[in-house]
């Protein structure tokens, strides 16, 4: 493999069918040989010792950018994910402005362009104003496609009724992910909230019922249109049976879960407090097993962060005036994989859930494995490894996680954006490459 630009020689090689020792040559940013590829004119990585696999995809970020930058902004948010074995990211529309035409699209795309770490594309958002506009703005360059917010969001992207959501699934064809909570039920549970409640009634302001009750309108509103339909950041044990009998009806509906559903329970409301408040809630510790056995019966096609950051000082508003959202793109990956080394998970599952399976949901282009033709996207592992969740390793301009302070098994030593060495030897190095992802999307 003369022709090789540089060769990770002797990894072990975390594939679908199983886990071998090999090699993965690669050329103008792209894998051209994997197995025993020979020679390189270029660099040749000693990876003895280490496990190789695809950079992971995550599918649910929020980098504020533009609008809220003093949070996160594209080149903060994206270094964060680098560090934390991300190469590909999805970012949400609600900034502000919210990216609910194809000119604030473009604008993400251009403020990318040249400061991002990993390669990225942009959701539009769906709101009941540019729904005729929608079959045009999923298809444009740079986007998965259209996200749905069915519970609270950000200005106009709130679409709540059956009616408009029916029209926003007729007005579309790529599988497009929805924020489910019951507008109208969260309404009601706020207003019966007491005088100065404490950060613990979270999962009681927006309980499960408010999850189950639009989950299940959902499920058949994609009975009625067909519209495919991701369900994003399960968090209840009442929706896994609606899920479960979705898919079994052959229903085009997928699923996502987060880190944080499933390793935080409501307990942690005591000491981490509005710290670890999302939407939908982290919830007792009756629905994180549930969930966590559903993951292992294979219910959930992908993990996402759902990277939501806001600064401490915000997050230290009394309750309910602290803002929803923690960080997670750097974590996502590390916990999951610290997860399988402790028995948890097959590692094979963690690794399909990051990178072949939202390859595969989204139609994106030369991602998620460890073969010729394929993007070199690679994370290079010490399994051996561990990795403390320290203020000095975090990248994200928020300067916080729920995690601080404690090791996961498993540290990356590498990781690779289309070729281009991002980290090295546990350290960031070169400069920015990233760019648009590409999707084959018929």
């Amino acid at each position: 493999m003369s022709s090789a630009d540089f060769i990770l020689k002797g990894g072990l090689l975390l594939l679908p069918t199983g886990h071998v020792v090999g090699d993965v040559a690669v050329s103008g940013g792209k894998i051209v040989a994997v197995g025993d590829v020979g020679e390189a004119k270029g660099e040749v990585i000693d990876c003895t010792g280490l496990a190789l696999m695809p950079g992971a995809i995550d599918t649910q970020v929020h980098f504020r950018e533009p609008g809220l930058t003093h949070k996160e902004d594209l080149e903060s948010g994206t270094r964060a994910a680098i560090c934390g074995g991300v190469t590909t990211i999805f970012e949400m529309p609600n900034t502000d402005p919210t990216t609910t035409t194809a000119e604030a699209l473009r604008d993400k795309l251009d403020r990318a362009e040249g400061r991002a770490w990993c390669d990225y594309a942009f959701f539009v958002g769906a709101s009941k104003e540019n729904i005729e506009d929608l079959p045009l703005l999923e298809m444009m360059p740079g986007t998965p496609g259209v996200k749905m917010f069915m519970g609270s969001s950000t200005g106009t992207l709130l679409v709540d009724d059956d009616d408009s959501v029916r029209e926003v699934m007729k007005h579309g064809v790529r599988p497009m992910p929805v924020h489910s909570e019951d507008e109208a039920r969260l309404r009601q549970r706020k207003a019966e909230l007491p005088e100065n409640p404490h950060v613990r009634l979270h999962p009681d302001a927006r309980d499960a019922e408010s999850a189950r009750l639009c989950t299940e309108r959902l499920i058949n509103l994609v009975r009625e249109t067909g519209r495919p339909t991701h369900i994003l950041h399960i968090s209840t044990k009442e929706e896994l049976p609606l899920l479960a009998a979705a898919k079994k009806e052959g229903l085009p509906v997928t699923c996502e879960v987060t880190p944080h559903h499933l390793t935080l329970n409501a307990d942690r409301y005591e000491d981490l407090g509005s710290f670890i408040q999302m939407n939908p809630p982290v919830r007792s510790e009756d629905h994180r097993l549930a969930i966590w056995q559903a993951v292992k019966d294979g219910l959930f096609d992908v993990f996402g962060s759902d990277h939501a950051p806001h600064t401490k000082e915000e997050k230290a508003k009394p309750y309910p005036h602290s803002p929803s959202g923690m960080p997670g793109v750097q974590t996502l990956l590390p916990l999951m994989v610290d997860r399988a080394l402790r028995g948890e998970l097959p590692l094979e599952q963690v690794v399909a859930m990051l990178t072949a399976n939202p390859a595969k949901l989204y139609g994106i282009e030369g991602k998620g494995s460890l073969a010729p033709g394929f993007d070199a996207d690679i994370v290079a592992w010490d399994l051996e490894g561990s990795r403390e969740v320290s203020q000095d390793w975090l990248q994200s301009k928020c300067g916080w996680s729920p995690y601080e302070g404690k090791r996961l098994r498993g540290r990356i030593d590498h990781v690779f954006v289309r070729g281009h060495h991002t980290i090295r030897n546990c350290e960031l190095v070169g400069e920015p490459s990233g760019a648009k992802v590409r999707f084959d999307w018929k």
